[in-house]
């Protein structure tokens, strides 16, 4: 036995593709004028680039910008601080943002980025995840867009990882 953990799929690829794409229409409409996508790295890269993918398909081409936050490290477990690793390349002021990240749990990264994107001048900030846990806030406190309500389970490919491993796995798959 090598050590390493089962994998389930909970979201093969083609499921995947299909609710990005399902999300895109959602967005395209709410994407007029000066608009820029903040992917927050590095587990939000896959999700970041098929979803401008699909938004292009829809004539929708925002600018692109990364800001790399830091909240687990290693661990499963969030540290509850979020550290900004690297900041954006290009100013936000008086754009419209959309913020993307790959799982939307206790709501801290996000609610974190938001208010330092508004800080910088955007003229609004749009939340968006891939995934959100069944724990995490709704309402006020949520996630404006999503494209995938995932099990409470520890979530690893299409970006999301376990100590840096299983990014590039082409489907959602947890680990117990």
């Amino acid at each position: 036995m090598s050590g390493e953990p089962r994998i389930e799929v909970i979201i093969p690829e083609d499921e995947l593709m299909a609710q990005i794409d399902a999300l895109a229409d959602r967005l395209a409409p709410r994407l007029e004028g000066e608009w820029t996508i903040v992917s927050i790295l590095i587990g939000a890269t896959p999700f970041t680039s098929d979803l401008m993918k699909a938004l292009a398909r829809r004539n929708v081409h925002p600018m692109l910008d990364v800001i790399w936050l830091e909240s687990y490290r290693d661990a499963r477990e969030s540290s509850g601080r979020v550290v900004v690793r690297a900041d954006l390349a290009r100013p936000v002021q008086d754009r419209g943002v959309l913020l993307l990240d790959d799982v939307f749990d206790t709501g801290r990264t996000l609610t974190f980025a938001k208010a330092h994107l508004l800080a910088k001048g955007a003229r609004e900030v749009i939340t968006c995840a891939l995934t959100q846990k069944p724990t995490a806030p709704r309402g006020e406190g949520g996630v404006d867009y999503c494209a995938i309500d995932a099990p409470g389970r520890y979530l690893v490919g299409y970006g999301m990882d376990d100590a840096g491993k299983y990014r590039g796995l082409p489907y959602i798959g947890a680990v117990d």
